[in-house]
């Protein structure tokens, strides 16, 4: 109710007043021509606002004391006489206003829009107030009954007519921000609405495309195997991805090149400080404290593809790695494994946070190029425990961080999240 009270306070601020011109034949006194010119509100306050959901047809918006000062200068001649500015009075009219609006939500142009044109002003008090109050009674008087009237619709008109375009700017504001924060660098996703949003009594719900675009490509998605009745009612809003939606990402952003970590010098022979039970084999740890400037270079050779249930989103990749020894060409270590995991997401302290556990790690080539060795199966136990107990960590941890940054970049880190949760379903 505190953000609908600040939308219509922009819509009364913002509304620009024509100038009316008119004439009125008065007994006794003839033809009266007038105008109303440089129409402003002033000293807006809303007293109170009121936001009702009504299965299938739209939204019931009550914006009750709304008080405002319009303040205006008014141009009258008499008989046949021109407008001119010798005949002319600032006024002001005092007015307390109930609104209501009832929108409705239908699909326009692949986007959620909203149609207000049901809205109409009740108008509790009008008084006007010519300048000083020092003309004779009879003008405010013979002024009084049809400028009133005259203002009445101009400020119906041009108010319903503000929040009808305020309403659709902020909804193309927000499915802009949406998809924007979907996109990065060549990769972007359509979510262009499939249908008009559903109204109950308790929420709306909207569906959307989520199709990735890469390289001039996009992906098709079957029809959508999503329910309402998947999930609860306790939060204010959820976004709901299927596979079907993350699969195609994780393929872009493998395509894109995104996968990749290298780790050198002192942080890599750091990670390997940590206690396996495979002992070390010896040309790893030469290359580890003889060299200059060991590295370690691994990234996706397949993409990646994962599967939600309740359990979490089961990840199956198959990474590939390198390690030189203080050289450029040819790498002393080529290994690739075949890696599935079971990874859990939460979100706290505007930071993503990763839990993995391996379900199953095969290093099915290793070998050492320099000297066309293959590993033998020690050597072989050694790369399968390196990569579970440090690889998968370091890998996840590289992308908490990474993630994080892209959703801050994006403008997550704006907004204050209470208790988000990720809630994986059976689909």
């Amino acid at each position: 109710n505190e953000k609908t009270t600040k939308v219509i306070e922009a819509a009364f601020q913002h509304a620009r007043y024509p100038s009316v011109k008119g004439e009125k034949s008065l007994l006794f006194i003839g033809k009266v021509i007038y105008g109303l010119d440089n129409l402003e509100i002033h000293n807006l306050s809303i007293g109170r606002s009121e936001f009702e959901l009504r299965p299938a047809e739209g939204i019931s918006m009550e914006i009750s004391n709304v008080s405002a000062v319009f303040k205006g200068t008014i141009q009258y001649g008499y008989g046949s006489w021109l407008v001119s500015v010798a005949h002319s009075i600032d006024f002001e009219i005092e007015s307390q206003i109930d609104l209501g609006i009832n929108p409705k939500l239908y699909c326009g142009e692949g986007k959620v829009a909203a149609d207000t044109s049901d809205c109409y002003l009740n108008f509790h008090k009008l008084h006007l107030h010519l300048q000083g109050d020092k003309e004779p009674n009879w003008l405010k008087k013979l002024f009084t009954d049809f400028i009133t009237f005259t203002v009445k619709l101009v400020i119906k008109g041009q108010i319903c007519k503000e929040i009808n375009k305020v309403a659709n700017i902020l909804a193309d504001f927000i499915q802009d921000t949406a998809e924007h924060f979907l996109s990065d660098g060549d990769i972007s996703v359509d979510i262009g609405v499939t249908a008009a949003p559903v109204i109950t009594a308790n929420y709306i719900e909207s569906y959307h495309k989520g199709l990735t675009n890469y390289n001039n490509t996009s992906a098709v998605i079957s029809d959508s195997v999503f329910h309402p009745s998947q999930l609860t009612e306790n939060r204010m809003l959820y976004f709901w991805l299927s596979d079907q939606v993350l699969n195609p990402m994780l393929t872009a952003a493998h395509q894109d090149g995104r996968f990749q970590l290298n780790i050198s010098g002192a942080d890599l022979t750091e990670l390997f400080k940590t206690n396996l039970s495979s002992a070390m084999p010896d040309f790893f740890q030469k290359c580890l404290l003889e060299s200059g400037s060991p590295e370690l270079r691994v990234w996706s050779s397949s993409v990646p593809y994962l599967n939600t249930s309740t359990l979490g989103t089961a990840v199956r990749a198959k990474a590939s790695g390198q390690l030189h020894c203080g050289s450029q060409g040819t790498p002393t270590l080529f290994f690739q494994a075949d890696v599935a995991m079971d990874v859990k997401a939460s979100y706290a302290d505007k930071k993503l946070f990763l839990q993995g556990n391996a379900s199953e790690i095969f290093v099915f080539q290793a070998e050492l190029p320099l000297q066309n060795q293959q590993l033998d199966e020690t050597q072989l136990e050694f790369i399968r425990e390196a990569v579970e107990k440090i690889g998968i960590p370091k890998v996840l941890s590289a992308l908490e961080i990474e993630i994080t940054r892209l959703l801050d970049k994006q403008g997550t880190n704006l907004f204050d999240i209470f208790n988000p949760e990720v809630l994986p379903q059976d689909v």
